[in-house]
């Protein structure tokens, strides 16, 4: 129905009769209802119209209604915007911020924002507020017009809005992408509010300058007074990988996760095929196979999506990581070759190959790999060289796949020692695993440190194997000592073969020491001693648990009634009373 149909039928210049106020607001508030309707500028012409037509122009109802029009306006028409402006007689604060707000959205008009601003000026009317200056300085910022955003600051100073905390803000921002740190670092110093807001901008702007380590220690500070959102996380993980800080950026990747899982999905509105993505690649990562196949079957049967290449990335790797049947991926990856027509990639196979070979089916995973269409990369040769370091035998293949990895990577690649030696420690080939340290020490090639992070409180803690550095060390290793009497009483027996890298000339005990000196346990005992009862103990960690570290894992969950939750480098790990998500299956 076209807007002039429901208008109604007021005589023209009605404000002539002189209607009683009653009328005159009831009008009012119908033509302002009919505003908050329109959808074009169409309509809104046609209101604005009838407006000047049937109102009395000074009547505060009207300057109101007008104030209105001319907002919705500004979100439609900037050339339609200027010509109601110059209609203004005496704008007010409201109608001048907004103009500039107008010219600062738009991409074409952020160099008319500071001129406008000087025109408010010196129409003296009217003086600019705390809701002036953070438009402009944002404008100033995306110029990087320093001169002009420096004067801004002057005239906040003279105005008394250095205390507001949004023009702060806006200063903070100003300075930090124009590179001005040193201003930057004075505002954020002074005295004043600061809310989640000011120390955000205060970190990107030192990330954007590359200040990687001030802006770590900021964050660190930030956790003490405000749960961080997802702005400032963007940031920390971009400082993350300027720093190649792994365990901090996957603490942040985790954080993010927690932050927009289950919950947010659950209060969609609607979802496209990107978000059932997206849900069932986190249940796969947090090695919920049964509900990222039911969110597969969802996805397909009640919602009539077509899945697509992410799609089986996702479902594969729950198959993988929950321990399905070998039979069920099989089925998920022919369904995708022939039922949806989808041409498979690298990633595809290498999670079909690591399926197969984790279930001792090595032989079927090499003819996967002989009929891949391209080739095979270093990741799916350590698949196979994982698996055979699962079970005694096939020390040819293993040693043929090491060279397979060794020609993709280089002969610099730690993995591939490092799971070598794993195949004769198995095989109690204890010569050939001191022949591989050896090559290492000969090559200079170094076996990645463990190292596992836990947050406290707001605080990101980081241990090394071994590590004696952290302030809590005394009392981590005591409890250490207890830990290990109580899993021993309940039958725990080390797994001295994940231990292979010792020197030759230690014994059992040495490599019991070794294990219990992993990063994860470190971790661990740092939270046992800190957190509180039925607080879940949180441990990420750089590279993959052991299976050692895995079962006292489980051990401590049970003997000490707490949730452990471990991220190491390919999944997450929930231990509970004695067992694991991933059913002992990683």
């Amino acid at each position: 129905m076209a807007l002039s149909v429901i208008l109604p039928n007021f005589p023209s210049n009605s404000h002539s009769l002189s209607p009683s106020l009653h009328k005159h607001h009831k009008h009012h508030s119908y033509l302002l209802n009919l505003l908050t309707k329109s959808t074009s500028l169409s309509e809104l012409k046609q209101i604005q119209a009838h407006t000047l037509r049937t109102t009395c122009p000074n009547f505060p109802d009207t300057l109101f209604l007008n104030s209105r029009i001319f907002h919705f306006s500004s979100l439609h028409d900037l050339d339609y915007t200027f010509r109601l402006f110059s209609q203004f007689q005496n704008p007010n604060s409201f109608i001048w911020n907004t103009l500039i707000r107008a010219c600062a959205n738009s991409e074409g008009k952020k160099d008319e924002v500071f001129g406008l601003y000087k025109s408010m000026l010196c129409d003296g009317s009217v003086m600019p507020d705390k809701y002036t200056f953070p438009v402009v300085l944002k404008a100033c910022a995306y110029l990087f017009s320093i001169f002009e955003g420096r004067q801004l600051h002057c005239h906040v100073c003279k105005l008394g809005l250095g205390l507001d905390v949004y023009v702060r803000n806006s200063l903070i921002h100003f300075y930090g992408s124009c590179g001005c740190l040193d201003e930057a670092r004075g505002v954020f110093g002074e005295k004043g509010e600061r809310n989640v807001v000011s120390w955000n901008v205060m970190i990107d702007g030192l990330v954007r300058m590359r200040e990687f380590d001030e802006a770590v220690r900021l964050f660190r500070e930030m956790q003490m007074v405000f749960e961080p959102d997802g702005y400032v996380m963007q940031s920390m993980i971009s400082a993350c990988a300027s720093l190649r800080s792994l365990a901090l950026g996957m603490w942040c990747h985790c954080y993010v996760l927690r932050e927009l899982g289950c919950e947010v999905f659950e209060r969609m509105k609607k979802r496209d095929v990107h978000s059932w993505n997206s849900m069932i690649l986190g249940l796969a990562m947090h090695g919920k196979a049964e509900a990222a196949i039911e969110c597969f079957n969802c996805l397909v049967q009640e919602e009539g999506l077509v899945p697509n290449s992410i799609t089986f990335m996702g479902v594969l790797a729950a198959c993988n990581h929950g321990g399905l049947d070998v039979e069920e991926g099989r089925r998920f990856f022919d369904s995708m070759v022939n039922e949806y027509k989808i041409q498979p990639v690298l990633e595809h196979y290498g999670s079909l190959v690591d399926l197969l070979g984790r279930a001792g089916h090595i032989d079927e995973a090499l003819d996967i790999i002989a009929s891949m269409p391209m080739k095979p990369d270093a990741v799916i040769w350590r698949s196979i060289l994982d698996a055979c370091s699962k079970k005694s035998g096939g020390l040819e293949l293993s040693e043929e796949v090491a060279r397979q990895i060794f020609e993709s990577e280089g002969v610099d690649c730690s993995g591939a020692y490092v799971l070598l030696s794993k195949v004769y420690a198995v095989a109690n080939r204890w010569n050939e695993v001191g022949l591989i340290r050896n090559w290492m020490t000969d090559k200079g090639v170094k076996k990645e440190p463990g190292c596992s992070s836990i947050e406290m409180y707001g605080i990101s803690h980081e241990f090394f194997a071994g590590d004696t550095s952290h302030s809590s060390t005394k009392e981590i290793y005591e409890l250490l000592d207890v830990i290990d009497k109580r899993v021993e009483a309940i039958g725990y027996v080390p797994d001295v073969s994940q231990a292979p890298m010792v020197d030759d000339h230690e014994l059992v005990d040495g490599k019991r020491h070794s294990l219990r000196l992993h990063s994860e346990r470190l971790a661990i005992a740092f939270g046992l001693l800190n957190l509180p009862p039925g607080v879940p103990i949180r441990v990420f960690k750089n590279l993959r648990v052991c299976n050692d570290c895995h079962n006292v894992t489980k051990l401590i969950s049970k003997i000490y009634n707490v949730d452990i939750i471990v991220r190491d480098r390919a999944r997450f790990h929930h231990f509970r009373d004695g067992s694991c998500s991933c059913m002992d299956y990683w």
